[in-house]
This record gives C-alpha cells, sequence and structure tokens, in this order.
C-alpha cells in the first residue's frame, strides 16, 4: 500500500512540475492577411492558448512602432493588438536581431541577395547554367512552389513538423544551393551595388554575407525568446513569427533548452 501511494505521490508531483513549466507556442505566420489566414483567425488562436506573453518578429524600435498605435496591417500585430485589447495585462516584447534592416543595409546584404537571385533566374531561363547548377535552382524553385501551395491552406497545414522539414530544405537551397551558384559564376563577381559607406560589393559577397546571417539572425532569436523565457517563468509565451523561421527556431530552442520551458503547438 506504501508502494501505491509512493507512486501516486511522485507521479502527482511530476504533473503539478510539468504544469509549472514554461508553455512556448511557436507559431509560424504568413505576414500579410489573406483569405486562408487573417488577423481574426491568429486572434481566435490566441484566444485558444491564453498566452502571457506574446512575441514579435521586431526588434526594440519595431515594438516601439507596433505599441505607438499607427495603422499596421500585418496579421501578427493586428492579431496581437486585439488581443491585448482584451486582456490589457498580456506583455509584448520583441525577439528580432536588434537593428536587423540597417545591419544588412550597412553591409550590402541588401539588396544583393534579391539581385543574386534574379541573376540566377535570368541565367536559369537563358539556359546558361550547368546541369548541376540547373538541379540547384530547381530544387529552391520547387520547394518554393511546394511551400507556397501549402501557404494556401489552413495554419495546420503550416505550423507541423512536415511543413517544417520542407522550410528547411527550402532555406538550405537558397542559402547553400543559390551560394554554390554564385561562388561558381564569374557573372555575380562582376556586378555590384554601392554600400550606404560608398564602397561597393559584389552580388557573389554579398548573397554570402545574407546566407550567414540567416543562420546568426535565427540563432539570436532563439537566444532572445529564451531569455524571455527566463526572465517569467511559468508562463505561456506565444512567438509570431514567419513560417519559414519555425523550423529553426524550434531546432535551435530545443538545443539550448534546459528544460525550464515545455513546446507545445497551438493545435495540441
Amino acid at each position: 500500500m506504501k508502494s501505491i501511494i509512493s507512486t501516486f505521490l511522485l507521479f502527482m508531483a511530476g504533473l503539478c512540475f510539468s504544469q509549472n513549466k514554461t508553455e512556448i507556442y511557436v507559431i509560424g505566420n504568413i505576414h500579410d492577411s489573406v483569405p486562408n489566414y487573417h488577423p481574426k483567425i491568429l486572434f481566435d488562436i490566441l484566444e485558444k492558448i491564453k498566452p502571457d506573453i506574446i512575441l514579435h518578429e521586431v526588434d526594440n524600435e519595431g515594438m516601439k512602432e507596433y505599441e505607438s498605435g499607427a495603422d499596421f496591417n500585418g496579421n501578427e500585430i493586428k492579431a496581437s493588438n486585439l488581443y491585448v485589447n482584451k486582456y490589457p495585462k498580456t506583455l509584448r516584447f520583441p525577439f528580432d536581431f536588434e537593428g536587423r534592416n540597417q545591419y544588412r543595409k550597412d553591409r550590402g546584404m541588401v539588396p544583393t541577395d534579391n539581385l543574386a537571385v534574379k541573376l540566377t533566374d535570368s541565367l536559369y531561363k537563358a539556359k546558361a547554367l550547368t546541369s548541376k547548377e540547373t538541379a540547384l535552382y530547381e530544387d529552391f524553385t520547387n520547394t518554393t512552389k511546394e511551400l507556397m501551395k501549402t501557404a494556401g491552406l489552413s495554419p495546420e497545414n503550416f505550423n507541423n513538423a512536415a511543413t517544417d522539414k520542407i522550410s528547411e530544405r527550402r532555406q538550405n537551397a537558397q542559402y547553400s544551393g543559390l551560394v554554390k551558384i554564385s561562388d561558381g559564376r564569374p557573372e555575380f563577381a562582376k556586378r555590384w551595388v554601392t554600400k550606404p559607406d560608398g564602397k561597393k560589393i559584389s552580388y557573389r559577397d554579398g548573397f554570402k554575407l545574407m546566407s550567414g546571417f540567416w543562420d546568426l539572425r535565427n540563432q539570436t532569436m532563439a537566444r532572445n525568446i529564451y531569455k524571455v523565457a527566463e526572465k517569467h517563468p511559468h508562463q505561456k509565451i506565444v512567438v509570431l513569427t514567419g513560417f519559414l523561421h519555425r523550423y529553426y527556431l524550434l531546432k535551435e530552442l530545443k538545443r539550448i533548452n534546459n528544460g525550464q520551458y515545455v513546446i507545445k503547438e497551438f493545435y495540441d
């Protein structure tokens, strides 16, 4: 009898401990309102979770603009504002890489990243790529098309492990596969843009910098989420991010988790 009671008490203690852990929900979003995903849908998800904290994919300056009452059209901020109006004690914080946009412009990652992809596409259409380069580019375009189809479905479809794998494959195709093309072809070294400091940077070098920044940014965002979880224990935290970031954030959060939080899906 004592053994049964002891087992029961241990079970209850473990259950209470797990219930007191911080819960993190990483919700991958489509930023702009579309018929299958708009602020009301996201608001209903937030209503179901009842988060204590909402984290936005902006930096401190962006968060100030969000909270200024300006008329923003993005799904995340509109749904978040609706939720905070109903639950005014909800906390909101930024979690993005600080100064993200200016950081990329100053180093020439922008606009070389888009220009490099456009140049790759023009070479592909002109049938100027090698067979290996063609395969790399088609892997990128095909996974992009696959994700675009998924993005036309309900949010459960772009917030699951299967779609996370496709997102990871697509981002690797962009920031590894396409970089192999730009590294190997002279066209990318001969085209330049001028950075804010007046210095020139080639499409090749700018695109390679953007490739590295993808890792840096996501790793930084995951650390920022972790810091909020550490500072606010035993809370429900919703992370609102673009769904292409979801796989990376989940992977990083699982890696750095020391057992103080659990990661959950909004539909569980």
